[in-house]
């Protein structure tokens, strides 16, 4: 059965959000499905961040709906919203500096999980599916830029959400360290079932790891499709992508 034949995992129904004068979000109607990993792309200014905010509970709608995992949830609290299997990270890490790999993904997986041995396992599991288990007693704030990146993912994936939401989680990596992180989140929803959605400027890797992508321009939807239609959308392409669709 495809993903399609499924309620979506999170929906919202004419989301919008005004900041005075200012409309950041508007009448945004965008559905997750299970199993997919969808990309959220614009220019600066579409309304990407406020979307993910928005979505994340952290910014209250001035409007609309929006439902996670078949649940009317306009205007819970983050806290609300992440115990019920909605995790995100931040454009700029979650890291603990001065603690350790390990000790950094063990928090992520303190909620939900009763004893201290279970949730050691967890921290194991998380860390070999990251490739991080060789740096479990390292001090996270003295490793590379990249594998910091994926401390983060670990801390947010070690909760086991249903659907994690990444912000920018490519910004500053070399071409083989996105192509690492490109295979983790394959298998974090190939292997666990967990649907990713990605906020990303870097094209190439969008068009590559995403099944499905949505276009924000000027705080509206402009194109939802797979890769390939998005590449092709005239919209699109005079919108944002320009002479970029040789990707």
């Amino acid at each position: 059965m495809s993903a399609t034949d499924h309620p979506p995992l999170l929906r919202t129904k004419g989301l919008t959000r005004r900041f005075g004068g200012l409309v950041a979000v508007s009448d945004l109607d965008l559905e997750i499905m299970p199993n997919e990993i969808l990309g959220l792309i614009g220019p600066n200014g579409a309304g990407k961040s406020t979307t993910f905010n928005l979505i994340s509970g952290f910014y209250k709608p001035s409007a609309g709906e929006l439902f996670v995992f078949g649940q009317n949830c306009t205007g819970k609290s983050p806290l609300s919203i992440s115990r019920m299997g909605l995790v995100r990270t931040f454009q700029h890490g979650s890291l603990m500096r001065s603690m350790t790999v390990g000790d950094n993904i063990l928090l992520g997986a303190i909620h939900g999980i009763g004893s201290r041995q279970k949730r050691r396992e967890r921290v194991r599991e998380t860390a070999e599916m990251l490739g991080l288990s060789g740096y479990l007693s390292d001090e996270a704030g003295t490793l590379p830029h990249g594998i910091q990146r994926l401390v983060s993912i670990g801390i947010a994936f070690a909760a086991r959400p249903r659907l994690l939401c990444l912000d920018e989680p490519l910004t500053g990596l070399n071409q083989t360290e996105v192509t690492n992180t490109l295979s983790v989140l394959e298998r974090i929803r190939d292997d666990f079932g967990c649907s990713v959605l990605l906020v990303e400027h870097n094209m190439k890797a969008v068009m590559k790891v995403c099944d499905r992508i949505v276009v924000l321009h000027h705080g509206q939807h402009l194109a939802t499709g797979t890769p390939a239609e998005i590449r092709a959308d005239k919209n699109v392409i005079d919108a944002y992508l320009g002479h970029r669709n040789e990707h």
